[in-house]
Parts: structure tokens; C-alpha cells; sequence
């Protein structure tokens, strides 16, 4: 992943990476890509011995479990930080900073360290030995793919009302949708004061499949909530200049 779109992934099944361009197609292989295997198939045979590992401290059982690992760096001007995380069974482990202008390794652990021979000098090398390889291979795509990640789409933002049959009253629902990047603050108000949280369903981030993202959120309100309040909702976006404003009327 480049920020948040899919560059390309390993399979190892045939042991060989797949990369998409622009337009999600796959393309051939470079050779910067193929020097990345050997990383790629380190890291997989590691996250297969501490799934092994989790199982018989955490007392599980031979069903199925899942190990998830994010891992990567980020680039912040000329400097940057190498970053992991794990979580296993959907629960968040443990976390590693790799700070390349200190050279000094971070880590916030969950599990009990792992008993292997891997001592704790060696993951600090590892990362040490990692990070210039992600930069490098962060900026040649940053540099391929450049228009594609720094584009900005703007937010289609509506307000919608919805008579709920059971109650008599109505949902009331702030959609935005075709964003991108994907970070957004969308607010639902009440007479121009946003709507407590915990009386706000929804919120979530998802994928509409085309690079962009929407948000829904929603507010059920009675017959006479409606006459007696005006609803409005707000998007703040990247790609705005200023603050967008929705009314239920418009």
C-alpha cells in the first residue's frame, strides 16, 4: 500500500510478487520489485512461527486463528520512522517504532516475548537493516504514482430524511460520498449544536471501490423533534476550501 491505495501484494503460493497500475490491472514485475521477495518471504515465515507461538502461551486450540501485521515506514521530510503492528484473533499486539535519526527501537509489548533466537539486539538490526529499504522503495513508487496519491477528490455531501413506519418518526441521515483522501469530519447538528456521539449511529469509513471513500451518519428523531429542530450537516475535507454546509430544506 502506498498511503491507502494497493500497489501491489506477494503471493506465496507461487512465491512471486503482483503489482497493479493505475488502473488496477497487473503489471510485470520490475527488478527493485523482485529484490523485495526475499524480505517479503522473511517476514511470512515470521509471522507463521509467532502464530505457533501465540497459540501455546494464549492456550488456544487447533482452530483456525488469525495473525495480522502491518508493517511499513513513513516518510516525514528528509527523515522518517519505521513502524509495526500486530494483532491476533482481532485483538491489538504489539507495537514497534524504529526511529532512523536515533537509530533507537521502540517497542510497546501485549504477549510475552517469544522464546526463540531471535534476541532482542537482532530485531533492532532487522529494522535498522529494513528501513532504508522501505524508504527507498516508498519514494520510487511515490515517484510512479505520484498524481494518483496527492489527488484530492471532492466530497457529493446530502442530508436525507427517511419516515420510519414503526415509530411514525424519521431517520435522518448526513451522507458523504466519492472523497478522497480518506480523512473527513462529518457532523450531524441540531440547531446548529453537533448531536452527542452516543445518539449518532454509524460513522464508519468504507471503500466505494473506485480510490474514493464514504461516511453515512444517522440520527433517529421523533414527529415532533422534526418540527421544532432544523438538521444540518457539515464535511470538512482536504479538498475544500471551506467548511460545507447542508441543510435538511436544501
Amino acid at each position: 500500500m502506498l498511503d491507502d491505495i494497493p500497489i501491489g501484494y506477494h503471493d506465496s503460493n507461487d512465491n512471486k510478487p503482483m503489482n497493479r497500475d493505475v488502473n488496477g490491472t497487473e503489471r510485470t514485475p520490475d527488478v527493485k520489485d523482485l529484490a523485495y521477495i526475499p524480505q517479503v518471504e522473511f517476514n511470512y515465515r515470521l509471522m507463521k512461527n509467532r502464530v505457533s507461538y501465540l497459540k501455546q502461551i494464549l492456550n488456544h486450540t487447533n482452530s483456525v486463528h488469525v495473525l495480522q501485521r502491518a508493517t511499513g515506514c513513513q516518510l516525514q521530510g528528509n527523515d522518517g520512522i519505521g513502524i509495526s503492528k500486530d494483532a491476533f484473533n482481532g485483538e491489538a499486539g504489539d507495537v514497534r517504532y524504529y526511529n532512523s535519526q536515533s537509530d533507537s527501537l521502540h517497542t510497546a509489548r501485549v504477549w510475552p516475548e517469544a522464546v526463540d533466537s531471535m534476541w532482542s539486539g537482532g530485531v533492532h538490526i532487522a529494522y535498522s537493516v529494513f528501513y532504508p529499504h522501505c524508504i527507498k522503495r516508498l519514494k520510487n513508487y511515490l515517484a510512479k504514482e505520484k498524481n494518483r496519491v496527492l489527488k484530492r477528490m471532492k466530497p457529493r455531501v446530502r442530508l436525507l430524511q427517511k419516515t420510519l413506519p414503526d415509530s411514525g418518526g424519521a431517520k435522518v441521515t448526513c451522507l458523504a460520498t466519492g472523497f478522497y483522501p480518506r480523512h473527513i469530519n462529518l457532523t450531524l447538528l441540531r440547531d446548529g449544536q453537533p448531536v452527542s456521539d452516543h445518539q449518532v449511529t454509524g460513522g464508519e469509513l468504507l471503500p466505494n471501490g473506485d480510490e474514493t471513500y464514504q461516511m453515512r451518519k444517522s440520527l433517529e428523531v421523533s414527529t415532533e423533534e422534526l418540527q421544532h429542530h432544523h438538521y444540518t450537516c457539515t464535511a470538512e475535507h482536504l479538498s475544500l476550501d471551506n467548511k460545507l454546509d447542508i441543510s435538511l430544506d436544501a
